[in-house]
């Protein structure tokens, strides 16, 4: 999508950024508390101009300063770098720069914050996600550490935990709270970032009044068997759920076959296979298979499957298109998701995948697990615990949280648990999958949750129902449905 519509005179400015590369625990249930002697602290806002309030925050930088209409002047769109320390535990070690941007709209009285925490990348561009639009807030975005731009230069792995990321984002409210009105502030993510939002709020839950946590798991265990029970019952037609195993089966008995589409595709792409090698990246593919059509597409999508009889090039057409086969399993997609992948293999957790079925087919069965995948040469050890405390302390503590799952999508066969006690709800859209909305629910239930969103923010929740229907158009456009296709979670 192209942005100069919306940047004007400041889309040579974003232009030139976007080419800019910044340079670069305590006990487990625990937040971090270390005194940083670099720490937000307090200081006059001496100008009314925001850009200049922000640059007078110790540690941040601002990338860019652009009104995203010259013409009225009402909102303003910024692109960030904030100091944080590599270990929030030792902040007079090494630090790095953590990317953020800023969505800032001028609007009569308080206007709601919401921290936007991403699972991944940054893309420093101009959109917003679903509670900003519907409360029409300021949003503000944060890449999440070791991904992007932002990761420290020692790249010590040993520092991408939880706890580390949930402490970037509280020095970041810290900092730039006093600068952002007074407005409630709400969290959101999906996803991965769905996950970061949550961790932050378990162990810094007074940071913001809410959270909204789309499609967000609690995996149990390194690899979660109850993804493999949620594929053999998902959707309403069984048959689609044999096609797919049909076309499991002859992917992997017929792989000779296969072997030189994907070999073409690498060529042709300039896509390098040295981390799995094309046979392993083949049969991965084969095996994730199920878990990315239901985790992106639908049960319409069932009589497009091949029979197990089709063309070769048909059969690999197909799992290529479902599963990315080039940015999922090539080095550059596998050495890009690194830090998800240690993450997964140390303290977040993965699905497991069905091999019952490919009995006899499989040659490197039980190897598609985080702890095989790069980063390689670092040891990673799973932490049993961290997911059990986290999804203890939600059910149990968790307050004004709501989770948004699909019913069809895998990972909402690993949900949280909430109390409506807490003034938390978990809802599902039927039949939805990874690009769960709440524009999606069912009514009456749609209506309530906007009305409980509002009610957070301190809104009226007589104006949620002027939100809805959501609008199909805004001044900004909404995130993408989906996060990047290849991304695993």
């Amino acid at each position: 999508m192209r942005w100069t519509g919306f940047l004007g005179r400041g889309a040579s400015a974003l232009a030139a950024v976007l080419l800019l590369q910044a340079c670069g625990g305590s006990a487990p249930s625990e937040p971090i508390r270390a005194e940083d002697p670099g720490a937000p602290r307090a200081w006059a806002l001496e100008s009314e101009d925001l850009g200049e309030q922000l640059r007078s925050v110790p540690g941040l930088t601002v990338l860019l300063d652009v009104w995203l209409s010259e013409t009225t002047k009402d909102t303003r769109f910024f692109i960030l770098d904030y100091e944080q320390p590599t270990d929030h535990q030792h902040p007079e070690g090494e630090r790095f720069r953590q990317r953020m941007t800023l969505l800032y709209r001028y609007r009569p009285g308080p206007t709601p914050v919401v921290l936007h925490t991403l699972g991944y990348e940054l893309t420093p561009t101009p959109s917003q996600s679903e509670p900003t639009r519907l409360l029409a807030a300021h949003e503000l975005r944060v890449e999440h550490r070791y991904f992007g731009t932002s990761r420290p230069a020692s790249l010590d792995w040993k520092r991408l935990t939880i706890e580390q990321a949930a402490a970037d984002h509280h020095r970041i409210v810290q900092a730039l709270r006093p600068l952002l009105g007074d407005g409630r502030w709400l969290s959101t993510g999906i996803s991965k970032g769905g996950q970061a939002a949550t961790y932050h709020r378990h162990f810094y839950p007074d940071d913001v009044e809410a959270t909204v946590a789309y499609v967000t798991p609690n995996v149990r265990g390194e690899t979660d068997v109850r993804a493999v029970r949620f594929l053999e019952t998902v959707g309403t037609d069984a048959s689609c759920r044999e096609r797919l195993r049909a076309i499991q089966r002859a992917a992997l008995t017929r792989r000779e076959e296969l072997l030189p589409f994907a070999a073409g595709l690498a060529a042709s792409t300039g896509t390098t296979f040295d981390v799995l090698g094309l046979d392993r990246a083949l049969e991965f593919a084969v095996l994730e298979l199920p878990y990315y059509f239901w985790m992106l597409r639908s049960q319409a999508l069932c009589p497009t499957i091949p029979v197990p009889d089709a063309p070769a090039s048909a059969l690999f057409d197909f799992l290529q298109g479902h599963t990315y086969f080039i940015d999922s399993f090539g080095d550059a997609g596998l050495q890009s998701l690194a830090p998800y992948f240690y993450q997964a293999a140390t303290q977040l957790g993965a699905l497991r995948y069905a091999e019952h079925h490919l009995h006899g087919l499989l040659r490197y069965p039980r190897q598609d697990r985080p702890a095989h995948l790069p980063p390689l040469g670092v040891q990673k050890r799973f932490d049993v615990t961290a997911m059990l405390r986290v999804g203890h302390w939600v059910r149990n503590a968790g307050q004004r949280m709501l989770f948004l799952y699909g019913e069809d999508d895998p990972w909402t066969s690993t949900p949280f648990e909430v109390r409506a006690s807490n003034d938390a709800l978990r809802l599902v859209v039927p039949r939805g999958n990874h690009g769960a909305r709440l524009a999606q629910l069912p009514e009456p239930e749609r209506t309530a949750a906007l009305e409980r969103l509002f009610q957070w923010a301190g809104l009226a929740p007589s104006a949620a129902r002027q939100s809805l229907p959501v609008p199909e158009a805004d001044t900004l456009p909404q995130e993408d449905s989906l996060e990047p296709a290849h991304r695993p979670l």
